[in-house]
């Protein structure tokens, strides 16, 4: 369960035999994915009801390789793509789906658990952002759909909120 090896505030690089601070741009960008999945899941069980519930679970799994893009090295990250336009559009047409009014008014998270969870990861994946674009100014071979991906998904978190707020 543990190596010990970071305890001098350094980690091991994924697939390599390399060595990062634990406050590098990298490692503060996959631990912001990692909170972003984390609380994704968390949202997921507050809701527990489908489709919400079987859409975020798809989330996750895109997740999966979307992080395995972030964490590969520079060069290899051309032949791990991540995610794509297909799971931009996968996005939009769900936030679609969900079908929210226009708002007449400012939401305030809590109207229910669902309601704060789906707000909370919203909030998550937006720090998750934040940091996913300093890593992308930093170094090279960021997908460009990674950023419109995790920009589209704090909205579709959003919509979310606001539907379950409205009993949809």
């Amino acid at each position: 369960m543990y190596t010990g090896k970071g305890d001098h505030g350094d980690t091991g690089r994924l697939g390599t035999k390399s060595r990062l601070s634990k406050s590098s741009q990298l490692i503060e960008a996959i631990g912001a994915l990692d909170e972003a999945t984390c609380a994704i899941g968390a949202a997921r069980a507050a809701v527990n009801a489908a489709p919400l519930a079987v859409w975020l679970r798809q989330i996750q799994q895109h997740f999966v390789t979307l992080m395995g893009h972030i964490s590969a090295t520079p060069e290899e990250r051309a032949r791990f793509q991540g995610v794509s336009g297909a799971e931009v559009r996968w996005l939009e047409e769900r936030i679609a789906a969900l079908d929210v009014p226009p708002l007449r008014e400012f939401v305030l998270p809590g109207e229910s658990l669902a309601d704060a969870a789906l707000h909370s990861a919203r909030a998550t994946v937006r720090r998750a952002e934040r940091r996913v674009v300093a890593l992308a100014e930093a170094e090279t071979g960021i997908n460009p759909a990674t950023l419109s991906y995790l920009n589209r998904l704090s909205s579709f978190l959003f919509a979310a909120a606001v539907a379950a707020r409205l009993g949809k």
